[in-house]
């Protein structure tokens, strides 16, 4: 039997917290690095109720190789003429401007988002995002993974042209739609995170990737975003080590955790919200480490080696971003 959509609808039954309206964005780029670019972006937007409101789409020039094309299907020639990203900055920034940003995976097309308007000069009008895979998982949905397929598969959304960035944005906004619907009727809390936006960007390459963030490097510190940093001394975690993270349950104070290869959200950052949790933040691996986080758990990386060869859990930001939302106390000694 269908849902009655109706009723999660009412005005009497609507959480009056929930955002007023959504941003459904997708954005393809030459890469995953901090360096890549966006070559085309799309965004749906959505009432309060998760109703469509318009949509729109462009491609954008990278003004560099277009990276994977058998992936996103736009090579050089079909971007030559496209507009530069500081070219549809305006338009962009209008189409998310007072609205929650909801994408797949959110946190990396905000990372993308944020990086190309720093190259602008520009900011960004996002204060919060919204990753439609901590949703999915919030309200418990029956998923063999977190693939948008699979979201969409599980809605009845057909995908006609997976990784364009238009038909991308399409799936996720019907299914976001019942998914917010299904919150609202059950009272749930949206996976609300703040978008904190970047101050300033080089692509020199004397600094290939540095960037200011809050809570980020000073401006002009020449700092890498690679595997190199400069050590930062830390307070002793002060709650004991309760072992190893465990799929499923929430993250505790205590639990030591390690960090391999880039992140979206810069490094100090990540590891300062993990600090300010109540997390131990390992500069090694071994095995009293609860958790490995890394976005490619297929590296070589003597971490991602050892946690193999440890058994030591491994999971990627997104998730790590979400688990830090609701970490549990440390048991008094």
């Amino acid at each position: 039997m269908l849902e009655d959509l109706t009723t999660a609808a009412s005005p009497a039954s609507w959480p009056a917290a929930y955002p007023q309206g959504y941003a459904v964005v997708d954005v393809e780029t030459t890469g995953l690095a901090r360096d890549d670019r966006i070559i085309s972006a799309a965004v749906y937007r959505l009432d309060a109720r998760g109703e469509v409101q318009d949509h729109w789409y462009t491609m954008v020039n990278p003004e560099r190789d277009p990276g994977p094309v058998w992936i996103h299907g736009l090579t050089s020639e079909m971007l030559e003429g496209a507009p530069l990203f500081h070219d549809i900055a305006e338009e962009f920034a209008d189409r998310l401007a007072d609205r929650v940003l909801v994408a797949h995976n959110a946190v990396f097309d905000w990372s993308m988002i944020a990086r190309e308007y720093a190259r602008a000069e520009r900011e960004a009008p996002v204060r919060q995002r919204l990753c439609t895979i901590a949703l999915s998982k919030e309200l418990g949905l029956p998923l063999p993974n977190h693939k948008l397929e699979s979201l969409a598969a599980h809605f009845g959304v057909v995908q006609q042209r997976a990784h364009h960035a238009l038909d991308d944005a399409r799936v996720l906004a019907e299914a976001f739609r019942p998914s917010l619907r299904a919150a609202a009727r059950g009272g749930v809390r949206l996976p609300l995170l703040e978008c904190r936006p970047l101050k300033e960007w080089s692509d020199s390459p004397a600094t290939p990737r540095i960037v200011r963030q809050a809570g980020g490097y000073p401006s002009g510190s020449g700092y890498p975003s690679g595997s190199w940093r400069p050590s930062r001394k830390r307070p002793a975690c002060p709650y004991p080590n309760p072992g190893r993270y465990e799929e499923g349950r929430p993250l505790k104070q205590g639990m030591r955790v390690a960090f391999s290869g880039d992140t979206s959200v810069d490094r100090e950052l990540l590891e300062d919200r993990a600090v300010e949790a109540g997390l131990h933040v390992a500069t090694s691996l071994s095995r009293l480490t609860s958790l490995l986080v890394t976005n490619d758990p297929d590296s070589s990386t003597s971490k991602v080696v050892k946690a193999k060869q440890f058994g030591t859990p491994v999971i990627d930001e997104a998730a790590f971003g979400q688990l830090l939302r609701d970490v549990e106390p440390a048991t008094e000694r």
